[in-house]
């Protein structure tokens, strides 16, 4: 697409002012924001900023939920030509010290007291960061420190200079290129330093536009918009789609309410990773359990009538009229309503990436008559990659390429992309830019994976993380840790897992409980139990997990190639692993090689083939202490299987 942000939100407030553009969840009530007041908001913003300094080519670091005044501070930057930077707000401040002197920051726009006084604690390691805004001045009266503003005070002094001068942001908006820099995004990264991914108003813009052809989306969608905005999905689905569609974004009040306000705004257009989808399967099934034995009975017989056939439904295919007759009254009496419960009676388009799905999980929402689908991109790619088409889902794909993708695979298994979507480069670092960028323009994805017969696209691993088997039994044999972590999540009493077991005689887990599912498991088989260590450690919860390892087990047996990754021992860990102790990205990504450092004495007690080892970890708690968590904890071998060859 060859416009801008600023532009393209001039178009709508031009072409429907009173159509809503937003709203914003504030004390219960839902506060609408239309296209008129979205860019009277942004042109007060970018005049206020421009009063304060912020000149084109600068950066603007945005910190904070997504809110109406940090979108429109977004677009406000773009328009000044400055580049936007939004940053996970739920990182310590030592995280955010690295991008802001990186981008060499001069202005940051926070959401709340949380956030200034995390700005305010590393404002000596970034000598240049001169302004401090904020949204919500609860709890900041008293606050006295140079450059600390409200972002109020900032609109004030915008809307008297845009009265002075009223075509100042259209003017400023004009001046912006397609192919300038619209927005940069710091990828978590599982070592080193984060990069800033550098994306064009075009490259956004376009993968946006060829998302919404893709699953034909228009103007009336609902978002709700839930997830961070430094997460490049949610930036994609509630801001890049959002202009380039004109639809509506809903803004939760809190991370608390998320459940209530979906149900709320019943969005027709949904995204979320994986384990949303998990934990509010996971709420039903404890409910269910709960409930009496006859409406157990009940929702057991319609949703096994539901996997039979509602896969089926959802894919177009024609079944038998008792069939359709009985999913019907299924609807009627349990599907419909627990759409409902979940939020999802309007939905018309989920997706899910970032990590595998469970062909249960997935095969769940699909019967029920929720359009689940996956995509795969990255932050480099501007998301969307390749996508599902409407009849044509499948578990383990993640779909066929996309208009204006064009995909290929290296000798050694790796995804190669060319696409309108790809990043510019990396921010000052030419040497990273050159290792994923060609030179005729293809992107090196880092992961391993094929194109099926049916010209859909499955992943294994990362390509760094496909290692071999090393000696014994299996010595040669293919490991994958991510698709065995992955299998073993599928499970709702597993959250997290990391697999080792290349250059070693066979594979060994560590595995995190999830301590809703499993705990709820406890209390119905009256097991007290004083917290997670304590939960962890129980023999029952240990042979639990051990039925679920099993079980992953004689599911490789069955893969011809991935039948020598079975699991040969495992332990629980004593606690939940978490970005704030370095062990998970703020996308929750495994960082394999440091919890292998960190937790060295219990890789060593697993591959020494001991019973039970004392481990001590110091962890941060969210109050910024720090204390001790220890525990001997319990090792225990699995039974495995002989591969299972296929029938000829």
């Amino acid at each position: 697409m060859q416009t801008t942000f600023p532009r393209l939100l001039l178009e709508h407030a031009a072409k429907r002012p009173t159509a809503p553009a937003m709203r914003e969840k504030e004390y219960g009530i839902w506060q609408s924001t239309d296209w008129r007041g979205m860019a009277d908001l942004a042109s007060h913003i970018a005049a206020g900023l421009h009063q304060l300094g912020l000149r084109r080519g600068e950066h603007l670091i945005v910190i904070g939920s997504n809110r109406p005044r940090l979108y429109a501070s977004m677009l406000a930057a773009q328009a000044l030509g400055a580049v936007p930077v939004p940053l996970y707000q739920d990182a310590v401040g030592g995280e955010c010290v690295f991008p802001i002197t990186n981008t060499e920051t001069r202005f940051v726009v926070v959401e709340d007291q949380e956030q200034v006084d995390k700005m305010l604690e590393i404002r000596p390691q970034c000598p240049l960061l001169e302004h401090i805004l904020f949204d919500d001045p609860r709890g900041l009266r008293n606050y006295d420190e140079p450059g600390l503003a409200g972002l109020q005070e900032v609109i004030a002094a915008g809307a008297v200079f845009v009265q002075q001068h009223p075509d100042f942001f259209k003017d400023e908006a004009e001046q912006a290129r397609h192919t300038d820099v619209a927005a940069m995004f710091y990828t978590s990264g599982t070592t080193g330093n984060p990069k800033g991914v550098v994306h064009t108003h075009a490259s956004l813009l376009d993968r946006a536009a060829a998302g919404a052809r893709f699953d034909q989306l228009t103007a009336q969608e609902e978002v709700l918009a839930y997830l961070p905005p430094a997460w490049i999905g949610q930036n994609i689905f509630s801001y890049s789609q959002w202009l380039a569609c004109g639809y509506v974004v809903n803004c939760p009040e809190s991370s608390a309410t998320v459940t209530i306000d979906l149900k709320e705004i019943g969005p027709t257009y949904y995204f979320a990773p994986p384990r949303v989808f998990e934990g509010l399967l996971t709420n039903v099934t404890i409910r269910m359990e709960d409930a009496g034995a006859l409406k157990r009975k009940f929702y057991g017989y319609f949703m096994e009538h539901a996997k039979k056939v509602g896969p089926a439904l959802m894919d177009g295919k024609s079944i038998g009229g008792i069939d359709r007759l009985l999913y019907a009254l299924g609807n009627l009496m349990v599907y419909g309503p627990l759409r409902n419960t979940l939020g999802f009676s309007r939905v018309r388009v989920a997706y899910t990436a970032g990590e595998a799905i469970g062909p249960d999980l997935f095969t769940f929402y699909r019967s029920i008559g929720i359009n689940l689908k996956q995509l795969y991109g990255s932050t480099e790619t501007a998301v969307f990659v390749c996508l599902q088409p409407d009849h044509e889902v499948r578990a383990d794909t993640v779909g066929v390429p996309i208009e204006g993708v064009e995909i290929k695979l290296a000798p050694n298994g790796e995804i190669l992309v060319k696409s309108p979507g790809l990043l510019k480069e990396y921010y000052k670092n030419e040497k990273a830019t050159r290792e994923v960028l060609t030179d005729d323009g293809w992107y090196h994805t880092s992961d391993a994976g094929f194109i099926d017969a049916s010209g859909h696209l499955k992943i294994i691993d990362r390509v760094k993380d496909v290692g071999r088997i090393k000696g014994g039994a299996n010595d040669g044999a293919l490991f994958a840790p991510k698709y065995v972590e992955n299998k073993l999540k599928f499970f709702p009493y597993i959250k997290e897992v990391v697999a080792y077991g290349d250059g070693r005689e066979r594979v060994c887990v560590f595995i995190n409980i999830d301590l809703e599912a499993v705990g709820n498991w406890a209390e119905r088989r009256n097991l007290p139990y004083a917290g997670y260590t304590d939960l962890a450690g129980k023999p029952e919860v240990l042979q639990l997990i051990k039925g679920c390892v099993e079980q992953v087990n004689a599911d490789l047996s069955r893969d011809e190639l991935l039948a020598g990754s079975q699991i040969s021992r495992f332990l629980v860990l004593h606690k939940e692993l978490d970005p704030d102790d370095g062990e998970l990205t703020r996308t929750n990504k495994v960082r394999r090689g440091f919890i292998g450092e960190k937790y060295a004495v219990l890789v060593d007690a697993l591959y020494g083939g001991k019973a039970e080892q004392f481990i001590e970890t110091q962890v941060k708690f969210e109050d910024g202490r720090t204390g001790k968590v220890s525990a001997t904890l319990k090792l225990l071998d699995v039974q495995t299987y002989s591969p299972v060859k296929a029938a000829a």
